[in-house]
This record gives structure tokens, C-alpha cells and sequence, in this order.
């Protein structure tokens, strides 16, 4: 089966995702997956790419396939940016010229029409209005003619709605002011500007933070090496990978990343693996152990062979699960587009039946009482304050959670997060802090007192030629406890085990149990020492390291990922509030759940690799649970973007951040319980400020139709009626800022 994927840059919301695959579905053994974050359709079926093009057209969108996916992801970015520094300009100009004549009408300049130079006046503004509309409003209009021709109506057909007909009064009251009542002749061309303003400004920082999301797929292309150094005939050459083959033998130097994945042939050295596993232990690798693209060697130096071309390895699957994420990942349907789908509609056909009614059967002059009927309910129910009940909700609440210290990129996260009643936490960076520390110190009963500090000198200055984290983690330690360091020589490496060298006189052995074996350490009552030790540091979440000098243990040293100060308090939280609490980790089962017992989490899912992380996920989403994911790691990524809801912890990688909806700026866990406290606060305003703005529109537009005309002789001038439509949004502000002083 075919695969063919485009980028389709003119493509901007829901509705244009639904166009697309409707079009593609009427066609035979077709199917289109749509990836609005990266504006990318992958066609899979018995297609050409010139049909696919075609079906494009046929529903009004262009495209261009993608050949090369960093080419891609630049051409995606620099459009989003246009698209941006597009929307600002427009918001700049219609705010400008609305705020213009606002002040006019506020400062007691004449807004009705009553003289022949208030009509040239007012008409020369209406022409700027007008192109007004064009420059800054186009592309409404055009939401509106594709929602129409899909037969149906969204928050565009209201915008137009509402400027058009300010617009079209205002112009009639100028070209035939004679056909309304002296007290109508009022024009509305700021009304028209402020809407268009208002919402390209919003739209603009939407745009901006939207876009982003798309980026976790570049920091992971990132990580893609686009050269390796391919040993041949005629020695080392430096190649393109793409010119690579499978079984080609690669030099991997000190510090390079691996080009695509292999197994070592010759050499050994230690592994940055973190963006797989999420772990910040390198790994020790000798001939035989495979390697990973993406992944970034130590200071040793090893020859690899090829196994498998970019698009078989693991960090492009990686890649793969992140786009099938967001291409699965439909954004959420906007409340406000679901009441405008039978709300416009119907304030439509009220307001002809309306005027009809005054036309046919009202007092004279007939004409004019049914176009300031109909103009009248058009302009009450004008969309300001149902346009502005969500977003201004929204940016409420992402102004309080910066407070707190989280960086949300989307507004429609705050609504799912609403609906987490399931947390899934990874271990490394999120529930601990990342970075191992010295936790205990055990010293052989031949060490005296005064001679532990200087030993503990001697260890660290040997550990400082270690690569190793945790060599710099017994550095650090010493280092507060104020340890002289002397100098030392005959450094020698243990791949995986430990180190050795000579401090002074004195020559130390460095490592794990198993090297202490291998050289035959024995305790200081001459046995030979066992892993009784290790045992009950590994029950504690830690790792020990044995240290003998002159084949003798003098001290063992206990190192831990320390938990974060609030994890167990940021526990309890989420669980007072019902929500079901797993521990999702790379780590192994041992350590995972000894720190699972110590923050209070029973569900523990240990050793699972990137995709396994992701499989977890989508099996928790399959029993009826809303997932939370809080992690940190590139292994994260593909879990982070499957979640209901993903969160980052700013301390961790790029590419998890950017995969993730949201961000913790600070270390905190206990922000998450409030977050999500945050998210049903913001949920409940929103739906106050709809239901506020629908109650407002609902009862204004019979009083705008002229049913108080029999018992007042009175009908609601447009005046009024546009101050009923800036009361309703008043009120949706005044009740969005509740939100900066609500108690989480």
C-alpha cells in the first residue's frame, strides 16, 4: 500500500481537518491521517500523488510533498511566523482606527448623521472601514464560505455576522438617511473595526503559542546525525548516512552521536542512553552490545556495524509515534462553534421574520421600524461576548498558571485537564530529582575518624578523571565536606565496573561489587566480602559503591536519586481528590518500587521501554480513563504526545517539553494537584460566561424584535442594543478575572 505524505500550509482548525478527510474517505480504498500541528496529511492507499493533489484542490487547499522531513518542519515553522507577524499587523491596524473613533465618540464628537458633512465625513471613514474589512477580516469571510458550503456555521459566520452588519446600517443611515427616524441615524464603523481587532489579536497569540507543538518533532530530528565516518578500503572516509548501507562498519569517536544503529564490533565505551530510557547512567558497551541512533558516546572510542537504515531505527520510531500521536490527537470542538451552529442560524431567521412582521403589519413608516428591527437583533446578537466568554476565561487561567510556574501552550488543555481522573508519573527527573547524591557513608572500622576526611579526599580526586555521574556526585560530596584532593596517577579505567589508581601512597579500587570480586577484596576481618550490602541499598532506591585500598575494603558508599521534597505531599493531594496514580519508569522494578512506597503510589510499571511507555497509555485511554503524563525524558515523548493531558518538567529534555501541552517552570510536583484544581475552576467559568452571553442574546433579541412596542411605543434602537452587546461582554470579563483571586 502507497504512503504519500503532504504539506498543506492553508490548513488552520477542525474544520479544515474534517474537509480534508471527507474528501479523501469518498475515495475508494483511500484513507488520510491529518497532522494539524505539523500541517502534514499522510495518504495511505491506491492513490497517485497527483490525485492526491487534486482531491486537495477539489475541497480548496494546496500542497506540496514532503521529501525531506527537517525541510519540512523549517518550511511549516517560517509559514506559522508569516502567518503571525500577519494576524499582529491586521490586529494593530482595525484596533487602531476602532480606538480612533471611539475616542471621537467619546469625547463628544457627533456619531449621527444630521448634516451633509457629517455625511461626507462619516462616508470617507465608511470607505476606510471598508477596506478595513478586506485587509483585516478576509479570511473570516472565507471561513464563512467554506462553512456554508458545508452547511453549516461557526464562530467565523458569527464574526462576519456581527461586522457586516454594523458595516451595512452604518452605510445605509449615510446614503439614505431620510428612510430612518432621527433618533436611528447613528453609525457603527468602530464596532466593525474593535471586532476584527480584537479577535486577529487573539488569534495571533493563539498562533503563537499552537505552534509549538509541532517542534518536539524537530528536536528529535535533531538528533539525527547527518554524517558517520565509514571505514573502507582506502581507511576512514566521512559520509553522508544517507549514502550508508546495512553492514557498513562505522568509527564511533569520543563524544560523537551514533548515525544509525549498529552492534559493536570492536572497542568499548560508555553510552548517554537517557534519550531512550530516560535513565542518566551511561552504558557500558563492548563488542557484541548494540548501539542506538541518536544516542551520544563517552570518552571511549569503538567500531560498529550497521544493522538498520534511518527509517528501521529506534529513535525513527520514536519519531513515528510522536506524529501518529498528534495525527490521532483531533483538537477539541469548541463549545462556542457548537451554540453558533444553531444560535446564527436562528438569530437569522428571527430577525427577517421580525422585520417582516413590521413591514407587513407595523405603523408607518413601515419600512424603516423593520430595518431597525432587523438591524437591531443583528447587532444584539452580535458575537462579542459569546466570542469573548471562552478565550478570555482561557487567558485568565493562563495568566494564573504562569503564576504557579506552568507554561500552558494550549488553551484546549486546560478543558481536557479537567477531565484527568488518571496520573501516570515517570521516576527519573520527575518524582526524583535526576541528579544522584552521596546519601550514606559506611567506613570499615580500621579507618579511624581522623583519617575518614582525608580518604574521602583521595576517592574524590581519583573519581574527578571518572566521566561517570555518579563520580561526579561523590566529587560534589566531598567538595562540601571541605575533602583535600591531592594528585594521582596510574589512572585506569574499568569499562562498567569502576576505577583504580594510585592517591599519595596509597592505591584505591573505585567500583561496583562485581569489580571488587574480581580483584578479590576481602572486609577487615580478612573474608571475603559479600553483596549483603548492595542488597539493602538496592530495597532503598540506592546504589552502593565499595572502595579497597591495598585489597582491602575501607569504605562502602551509598549514592540515590534524592525524591523531591513535595512528591509525597503532591501525592496525597491527587489522590484526595479520586484520581488513580501510576509510576511509569525505564528504571529497574527494585528501585522503581522502593521509590513508589516512599511517595505513597501502589501502581508501579517498571523497565519499559519509549513505545511500551506509549502502549500503557493508550491502554489506560482504552478503559475509560483521562491520562495525565508527567515526565521529563526523550523516551517521554511518545507517551507525553498520546496522553489526554502532557506535562513536562522544565528541567528535562527539549524534546519532551515540546511534546507535552503543558510545562512545570519549577520542581514542584505539588503545582500538578493545583493545576488540575485550576483546569475545573477555568471549565466552570467558561460555561457561566456562554450560558451569561446566550441568557443575554436570548432575552435582548425580543426586546431588539419590538415585543415591549405595544406596552412602551418604543423600539430598542440599535444605540441600545449595541450597549446591551458591550454590557454582555463586560459582564463575560468582569466574571473571566474571578479566576486571578479563586482559591485552588
Amino acid at each position: 500500500m502507497a504512503q504519500i505524505r503532504l504539506y498543506v500550509p492553508n490548513m488552520h482548525c477542525a474544520g479544515c481537518v474534517a474537509k480534508i478527510e471527507k474528501a479523501f474517505a469518498a475515495q475508494q480504498a483511500v484513507e488520510a491521517l491529518v497532522n494539524l500541528a505539523d500541517k502534514q496529511v499522510t495518504v495511505n492507499g491506491n492513490i497517485t500523488l497527483d490525485a492526491c493533489l487534486a482531491v486537495l484542490a477539489s475541497v480548496g487547499f494546496t500542497a506540496q510533498p514532503i521529501v525531506d522531513a527537517k525541510a519540512a518542519a523549517e518550511n511549516k515553522r517560517l509559514d506559522d511566523a508569516t502567518e503571525y507577524r500577519l494576524r499582529l499587523k491586521q490586529a494593530i491596524a482595525a484596533l487602531s482606527l476602532g480606538s480612533l473613533m471611539m475616542l471621537w465618540g467619546l469625547f463628544g464628537g457627533e456619531m449621527m448623521i444630521h448634516t451633509p458633512e457629517l455625511q461626507l465625513g462619516w462616508g470617507i471613514m465608511g470607505l476606510v472601514t471598508l477596506g478595513l474589512l478586506v485587509a483585516t477580516g478576509g479570511h473570516f469571510y472565507q471561513g464563512m464560505w467554506r462553512a456554508l458550503q458545508a452547511k453549516t456555521s461557526n464562530m467565523d459566520t458569527l464574526i462576519v455576522l456581527g461586522t457586516s452588519t454594523a458595516w451595512l446600517y452604518s452605510m445605509g443611515v449615510l446614503i439614505f438617511p431620510s428612510a430612518f427616524p432621527m433618533d436611528t441615524r447613528h453609525v457603527y464603523f468602530e464596532a466593525s473595526a474593535m471586532i476584527l481587532g480584537l479577535i486577529n489579536l487573539g488569534h495571533a497569540l493563539e498562533l503563537k503559542a499552537r505552534g509549538k507543538t509541532s517542534d518536539a518533532v524537530q528536536r528529535l530530528l535533531g538528533l539525527q546525525s547527518t554524517t558517520a565516518i565509514r571505514i573502507g578500503e582506502l581507511g576512514d572516509e566521512n559520509v553522508d548516512i544517507s549514502l550508508l548501507n546495512v553492514g557498513d562498519r562505522l568509527r564511533l569517536r569520543p563524544g560523537d552521536r551514533v548515525a544509525l544503529d549498529g552492534v559493536v564490533v570492536e572497542g568499548q565505551s560508555s553510552l548517554d542512553e537517557s534519550m531512550l530510557t530516560g535513565e542518566p547512567m551511561p552504558v557500558s558497551k563492548r563488542p557484541g552490545d548494540p548501539l542506538s541512533a541518536g544516542t551520544v558516546n563517552g570518552n571511549g572510542s569503538v567500531i560498529y556495524r550497521v544493522t538498520a537504515m534511518f527509517a528501521d531505527t529506534r529513535l525513527a520510531n520514536i519519531i513515528a509515534l510522536v506524529q501518529q500521536a498528534q495525527t490521532s490527537k483531533l483538537p477539541i470542538g469548541r463549545l462556542a462553534d457548537k451554540i453558533a451552529a444553531v444560535f446564527v442560524p436562528s438569530v437569522m431567521l428571527i430577525a427577517l421574520l421580525a422585520a417582516a412582521i413590521w413591514y407587513f403589519f407595523g405603523p408607518e413608516p413601515a419600512l424603516s421600524h423593520g430595518l431597525v428591527v432587523l438591524t437591531s437583533v443583528l447587532i444584539i446578537a452580535c458575537p462579542c461576548a459569546l466570542g469573548l466568554a471562552t478565550p478570555m476565561s482561557i487567558m485568565v487561567a493562563l495568566g494564573r498558571a504562569a503564576q504557579m510556574g506552568v507554561l500552558v501552550k494550549q488553551g484546549e488543555a486546560l478543558q481536557t485537564a479537567s477531565r484527568v481522573n488518571c496520573v501516570v508519573l515517570d521516576k527519573t527527573g520527575t518524582v526524583t530529582l535526576g541528579k544522584p547524591q552521596v546519601t550514606d557513608i559506611v567506613w570499615s572500622p580500621m579507618i579511624a575518624a581522623d583519617e575518614q576526611l582525608s580518604l574521602l579526599g583521595a576517592i574524590a580526586s581519583l573519581e574527578q578523571h571518572s566521566e561517570h555521574p555518579l563520580a561526579n556526585a561523590i566529587v560534589q560530596y566531598a567538595k562540601v565536606h571541605a575533602a583535600p584532593m591531592p594528585c594521582t596517577a596510574n589512572f585506569i579505567n574499568y569499562q562498567g565496573k569502576g576505577i583504580a589508581g594510585q592517591v599519595g601512597p596509597d592505591s584505591l579500587l573505585v567500583g561496583n561489587f562485581a569489580l571488587m570480586q574480581a580483584f578479590k577484596v576481602v572486609s577487615h576481618t580478612g573474608e571475603m566480602i559479600d553483596s549483603t550490602d548492595a542488597a539493602e541499598f538496592a530495597q532503598q532506591a540506592k546504589t552502593p559503591i565499595y572502595v579497597a585500598k591495598a585489597g582491602q575494603l575501607v569504605a562502602t558508599m551509598a549514592l540515590a536519586d534524592p525524591i523531591k521534597p513535595d512528591a509525597k505531599a503532591a501525592i496525597a493531594a491527587l489522590q484526595q481528590r479520586g484520581i488513580r496514580l501510576l509510576l511509569l519508569t525505564g528504571d529497574n522494578p527494585i528501585t522503581a518500587q522502593a521509590v513508589a512506597a516512599t511517595v505513597g503510589i501502589t501502581e508501579v510499571i517498571a523497565g519499559v521501554l519509549p513505545e511500551q511507555k506509549q502502549q500503557h497509555i493508550q491502554q489506560l485511554q482504552q478503559q475509560g480513563y483521562c491520562v495525565a503524563m508527567v515526565g521529563d525524558g526523550i523516551n517521554d515523548a511518545p507517551a507525553l504526545m498520546s496522553a489526554d493531558v502532557g506535562i513536562a518538567m522544565a528541567s528535562g529534555t527539549e524534546v519532551a517539553i515540546e511534546s507535552a501541552q503543558m510545562t512545570l517552570l519549577s520542581q514542584q510536583l505539588m503545582i500538578i494537584p493545583q493545576l488540575l484544581a485550576l483546569s475545573s475552576a477555568a471549565m466552570t467559568n467558561i460555561k457561566q460566561n456562554l450560558f451569561g452571553a446566550f441568557i443575554y442574546n436570548s432575552l435582548g433579541i425580543p426586546v431588539a424584535a419590538g415585543v415591549l412596542y405595544p406596552l412602551t411605543g418604543m423600539l430598542l434602537s440599535p444605540v441600545l442594543a449595541a450597549a446591551a452587546m458591550a454590557l454582555s461582554s463586560l459582564t463575560v470579563v468582569t466574571n473571566a478575572n474571578r479566576l486571578r483571586s479563586q482559591r485552588l
